[in-house]
């Protein structure tokens, strides 16, 4: 089929075909191109792969549809990826609008890690120990296990739209050597703790703080939550639409993010409350600085953080007490469908292998059920 097998430098066959590979080996396939009077060549890691594309090109040649492989670099193929990130051109694999905050991670990953060392090659010229390379060399310098994996999500896009235009023939992004990413959210504040944490902050955050203790919702939904979204009939919140770090409202993380929330009486009162104190109504922001302006992230975690602090109390973030509401949800005995419903999770795996932790409410029901059962015996 016009397929030659290629060893490295270093492997014994290739000096002398009887001796044994000690190497990794390529496969060139060739393939004549009548139109053109010239031979495509390409290199594969496979022989599946080269026969694959000798049979795809020869038809394409045949059909006058055969296409090189690009001559784009690497920084050309990632400030493309990011525009269309921007405009929604170039969407996810589920077919949605990359959302803003993804589109900066990946701008900053490309512009950090991978524009420095690789920036300046074409695409066709990446091979895998070059990514491992900045794999290696991030691990040196102390990186963790998600940084690396933020590092590698934009190239292996790159890769995968680059495979389905037939600009390259090999993904460089496969078979990486990366490290396991062990890294969980352990803090959370059981109900003890909630209690004493709310008793702790100023007045005037505390409703913020308990709103995300006891209903879980992200960060930026309680900065777009608005008066008109607490439906005090039914007491949920209606969960439409969130604010993103550059100020720019959008839609839910996820389709199962749009979703009403319960509230809970311990936090009715604590709403009621606020909302009385601020004089807020209709589409005014619940939490807001104002009426109209979204509270400050940093600030409202510095001021949390000096009065836990003056009260000799372990410091929380908000994302940590929605770990609190998914762990409290478990230890009640609430179906996990349910508590991923509630936290507005595109998975339940996600909501039992991230967002659930062991309590000492779990410990203890566990030990009751144990007993039981060596009792029954």
């Amino acid at each position: 089929m016009g397929i030659d097998v290629r060893h490295s430098r270093s492997c014994p066959r290739s000096r002398d075909k009887k001796r044994r590979c000690n190497c990794t080996p390529t496969y060139r396939a060739r393939v004549w191109n009548d139109r053109e009077g010239r031979r495509e060549i390409r290199t594969f890691p496979t022989k599946a792969a080269a026969e694959g594309w000798v049979l795809d090109a020869r038809q394409a040649v045949k059909a006058g549809s055969f296409t090189r492989p690009t001559s784009s670099t690497l920084r050309a193929a990632g400030d493309d990826l990011v525009a269309g990130m921007k405009t929604g051109s170039i969407r996810n694999r589920s077919g949605d609008p990359y959302k803003p905050s993804a589109v900066r991670s990946y701008e900053r990953a490309l512009r950090l890690r991978a524009y420095p060392t690789l920036g300046d090659r074409r695409l066709v010229e990446v091979r895998r120990r070059d990514i491992q390379d900045l794999i290696e060399t991030m691990l040196g310098a102390g990186a963790s296990a998600s940084t690396i994996k933020n590092a590698l999500d934009p190239l292996r896009v790159i890769y995968r739209r680059a495979l389905n235009r037939d600009e390259v023939t090999i993904d460089p992004t496969h078979g990486l050597e990366v490290p396991a990413d062990r890294g969980r959210r352990e803090r959370f504040a059981e109900n003890a703790e909630t209690a004493k944490l709310l008793a702790a902050l100023p007045e005037g955050d505390r409703a913020l703080w308990a709103t995300a203790f006891y209903t879980g919702l992200r960060r930026g939904e309680l900065r777009e939550l608005r008066c008109s979204d607490y439906d005090r009939s039914a007491y949920v919140l209606r969960v439409r639409r969130a604010l993103d770090d550059d100020g720019t409202v959008i839609a839910t993380k996820t389709h199962a993010g749009t979703r009403d929330v319960p509230v809970i009486p311990t936090l009715r009162p604590i709403l009621a409350a606020h909302l009385l104190q601020t004089g807020r109504s209709d589409d005014d922001l619940i939490f807001g600085r104002t009426a109209t302006a979204p509270f400050i992230p940093s600030t409202v975690r510095r001021r949390a953080r000096d009065a836990w602090k003056a009260a000799k109390l372990m410091p929380i973030t908000l994302h940590e007490a929605r770990h609190s509401t998914a762990t409290a949800m478990r230890a009640a005995g609430i179906d996990f469908k349910l508590i991923s419903a509630i936290l507005g999770h595109s998975s339940i795996t996600i909501t039992q292998d991230r967002y659930t932790h062991v309590s000492e409410a779990h410990l203890a029901e566990a030990a009751k059920q144990l007993e039981a059962h060596v009792n029954a015996s």
